[in-house]
C-alpha cells in the first residue's frame, strides 16, 4: 500500500501550530485531488486544506478541535488506488485517532510513503455544519466552503443552483455567493413573526458583567444588517483593547510643506523609474521609525507587570477593504528599508489587502500601528490601540492653510501645507510627557524634511 503523509501545514512565518476545526472527510473515504479535507483555525485567519492526491483516507490522527503543531502529520492517504474498509487500517484496526505512543511510528512506512505541505487556501467564515446544502439532486458540485456559507447564511438548494458560478466549469466560488448574499441582503424582507424576535446581538466582551441585555427598539422600515465574521472579530478586538489599556491621545499641527513640495516634484520620475505610486505614507512612515528609534518606549508591549521592549519595528497599517472592513498588514523590520523598498512593500500589501491574498504572516507580529485618516480627507481621529501594542498614530489630511512663519525680515503670513498627527497611547507604561514627546519628535521630522533629497 503506498501511503501518503498529509502533515499540518505552515501558516505563516509566525504560526509554529494551528487548531482543527473540522474534519470534511473520514477513514475509508475516497478522495480526489484538490477535494477539501479539512477547516484550521488560528488566532488571524481560518483556513481550508485541499487534498495533493488522489486516494482512499486510511486514518485520521488528531480529532476535532485538537491544536497540532507544524509539521505533525495528521492524516494517512493511501494512493494505491485499492479499496479499504471504511474506517479500518492495512491492520485492520477501525479507530481513526492514535496515542502518543503510536504517533511516533507513523513515520515508519516505507520508502513509499511521501511528505508534504500544501499551502491552505485563505478564508474568512467560522466553521458550522453543512449538512443542509445538499448538491446531489441536481448534479452540480459545491465545495465544502460554499456549502458552509450557504448554510450559516440560510441559502437553500433552489437558490444556490440559480447562482452563476466564475469557477472552472460555471463552479460558484466563495466570491460568487458572498456577492450574491449581499445583493440579497440589501433589502430585508419582511418576517411575519416580529421583527424584534429576529435580531441577535453580536457577542463581544465587556469590561462589566451586565445583568441584562440592552433592549433595542426596531421601528418600521429599519434595516437589520447581520455582521459578518470579520466585522465580529473588530468588534471584539476594539472592545478588548478598550477594556485592557488605558486610552490617552495627544494632538499636534504639522508643517508638511517641503514634503508636499518635494513629493509634487519627483513622483512622476519616481513612477517611470518604479512603476510604482508615490504617496506621502511611505514618507511619513520613515519619520515614524525615527522617532521610534528615540523613543522605544512606544515601541513595545505590556505583559503583566513586565514591559517588551521590542527589538524589531514591524509597522502595521490599517486599510480599509471594499466590505467596508479593516485589516491591518504589517511592514516587517521597515527600519531596515529605504524609500523605494518602504513603496513597494507598502503597495503590495495594500493591494494584497483589498484583493482578499494577504497571508497570515502578513497580518501578525505588528510592534506599532498608523491609522492615515488623510485617505478620507478627515483631518484627525483618536484610533483605538491595536493589542498588545501601546501606542497608534493617527494622520489626518494634508491641508493649505494660512500661517505665521519666521523670516529674516520677521514674521509674515504665508500659505502653508499643514496637518494633525493623534498619539493614542496607553496610559498604563507611557505618560503625557513621554507621549507628548514621542509626537513632537515626529513632528520635528517631519517639518525638517530634506527637500533637496535625491533617489
Amino acid at each position: 500500500m503506498a501511503n501518503f503523509e498529509l502533515v499540518m501545514p505552515k501558516l505563516g512565518e509566525s504560526i509554529e501550530e494551528a487548531t482543527i476545526t473540522k474534519w470534511l472527510v473520514k477513514a475509508g473515504d475516497k478522495v480526489k485531488d484538490d477535494d477539501i479535507l479539512l477547516e484550521l483555525a488560528t488566532d488571524k485567519v481560518d483556513s481550508e486544506i485541499p487534498s495533493p492526491v488522489s486516494g482512499t483516507i486510511v486514518k485520521i490522527l488528531y480529532q476535532q478541535d485538537e491544536t497540532v503543531p507544524v509539521g505533525t502529520v495528521i492524516a494517512i492517504i493511501d494512493t494505491s488506488g485499492a479499496d479499504l474498509q471504511p474506517g479500518k487500517e492495512e491492520s485492520g484496526e477501525g479507530e481513526t485517532s492514535v496515542t502518543a505512543s503510536a504517533e511516533t511510528s507513523v513515520t515508519a512506512t516505507a520508502e513509499n510513503t511521501t511528505t508534504v505541505v500544501h499551502e491552505p487556501e485563505l478564508i474568512e467564515i467560522s466553521v458550522q455544519d453543512t449538512s443542509k446544502i445538499k448538491s446531489e439532486s441536481s448534479g452540480r458540485f459545491y465545495s465544502p466552503l460554499v456549502r458552509k456559507i450557504a448554510s450559516e447564511e440560510n441559502v437553500p438548494l433552489s437558490e444556490l443552483e440559480r447562482i452563476t458560478g466564475t469557477g472552472r466549469d460555471g463552479r460558484v466560488r466563495k466570491e460568487d455567493i458572498l456577492k450574491y448574499i449581499q445583493q440579497r441582503d440589501k433589502v430585508v424582507s419582511e418576517k411575519k413573526e416580529p421583527i424584534v424576535s429576529a435580531v441577535k446581538e453580536p457577542r463581544v466582551p465587556v469590561t462589566k458583567p451586565s445583568s441584562e441585555k440592552q433592549k433595542i427598539t426596531i421601528y418600521p422600515g429599519d434595516e437589520i444588517i447581520k455582521m459578518d465574521r470579520m466585522r465580529k472579530l473588530i468588534a471584539e478586538h476594539m472592545v478588548t483593547s478598550m477594556s485592557v489599556s488605558a486610552h490617552v491621545t495627544n494632538m499636534i499641527e504639522t508643517d508638511v510643506t517641503r514634503i508636499v513640495l518635494w513629493r509634487n516634484h519627483i513622483r512622476d520620475e519616481f513612477y517611470s523609474r518604479e512603476k510604482e505610486k508615490l504617496t506621502y505614507l511611505p514618507i511619513f512612515l520613515e519619520s515614524v521609525i525615527s522617532a521610534l528609534k528615540d523613543y522605544p518606549m512606544i515601541n513595545a508591549s505590556v505583559d503583566g507587570d513586565s514591559i517588551i521592549l521590542r527589538k524589531d519595528i514591524n509597522l502595521g497599517i490599517a486599510v480599509a477593504l471594499p466590505t467596508n472592513n479593516l485589516i491591518v498588514p504589517v511592514i516587517k523590520n521597515a527600519d531596515q528599508l529605504n524609500l523605494v523598498g518602504m513603496v513597494k512593500t507598502l503597495n503590495r500589501l495594500a493591494d494584497n489587502a483589498r484583493n482578499n491574498k494577504l497571508s497570515p504572516d502578513d497580518v501578525t507580529g505588528g510592534t506599532f500601528t498608523v491609522s492615515n485618516f488623510g485617505t478620507f480627507r478627515n483631518v484627525m481621529g483618536t484610533p483605538i490601540i491595536n493589542q498588545p501594542q501601546v501606542a497608534v498614530l493617527g494622520i489626518g489630511t494634508v491641508e493649505k492653510k494660512p500661517a505665521v512663519i519666521e523670516t529674516p525680515e520677521g514674521d509674515m503670513i504665508a500659505v502653508r501645507h499643514k496637518m494633525y498627527l493623534s498619539l493614542t497611547y496607553d496610559h498604563r507604561i507611557i505618560d503625557g510627557a513621554l507621549g507628548g514627546a514621542y509626537l513632537r519628535k515626529l513632528g520635528d521630522y517631519l517639518e525638517a524634511f530634506d527637500s533637496n533629497r535625491t533617489l
